[in-house]
């Protein structure tokens, strides 16, 4: 499998399917019976780039480190698959392990944001695009902005991904928002 390079669009809220889940537990069991190397890439297909996606979003300017965290988030969702409950679409859960991958990583990114911290400094010479301006937010912003308005977690599930309150996720939110509004104004104030 090649590593992933390109970023999936920006927008990437894609409600599962009832047939996409039978399809994706056909292939789990057919891994975990078999062992099916095929039935494997397929699932790594479907939902690498999504996974590789948040990985580089949440990462913010350590993205480089992005194609490792997608390998050890496939590495720890493979040995623990017998432990998936399907109560959730599978993708939900693997996106559990590239925010927990990238919690080790970036340990502030489950940390509440002092409202007073400087923002980088985007050049003004020229048109900001979204991924930079969100790139440039401080780790714990950055977080909950993606997992809330780009992949549409609700702030209960970004709570307990992230190990914060379902309230700190929301007052989090509104001051990321803010924050990256300002970026794509292309004003370099503080929150």
């Amino acid at each position: 499998m090649q590593p992933l390079r390109a970023i999936p669009p920006l927008i990437v809220i894609d409600p599962v399917s009832d047939s996409q889940m039978a399809e994706d537990r056909a292939l789990v069991d057919r891994f975990l019976r078999d062992g099916s190397e095929a039935a494997f890439t397929t699932l790594y297909e479907r939902h690498a780039p999504r996974m590789y996606g948040l990985a580089r979003r949440l990462l913010g300017a350590a993205h480089a480190e992005a194609d490792d965290v997608l390998q050890e988030a496939w590495l720890r969702a493979a040995t623990r698959l017998t432990a998936f409950r399907w109560q959730s679409a599978l993708s939900t859960w693997l996106c559990g392990f590239i925010v927990n991958c990238c919690r080790e990583r970036v340990p502030r990114l489950t940390a509440e944001v002092d409202p007073t911290e400087a923002l980088v400094e985007l050049p003004q010479d020229g048109p900001i695009d979204v991924e930079r301006a969100l790139a440039s937010l401080p780790a714990g912003y950055r977080a909950i902005l993606v997992l809330h308005d780009v992949y549409g977690y609700t702030h209960v599930e970004i709570g307990a991904l992230l190990g914060i309150e379902s309230g700190t996720s929301k007052s989090q939110l509104s001051r990321a928002r803010r924050a990256m509004r300002l970026r794509l104004e292309g004003i370099g104030a503080r929150t």
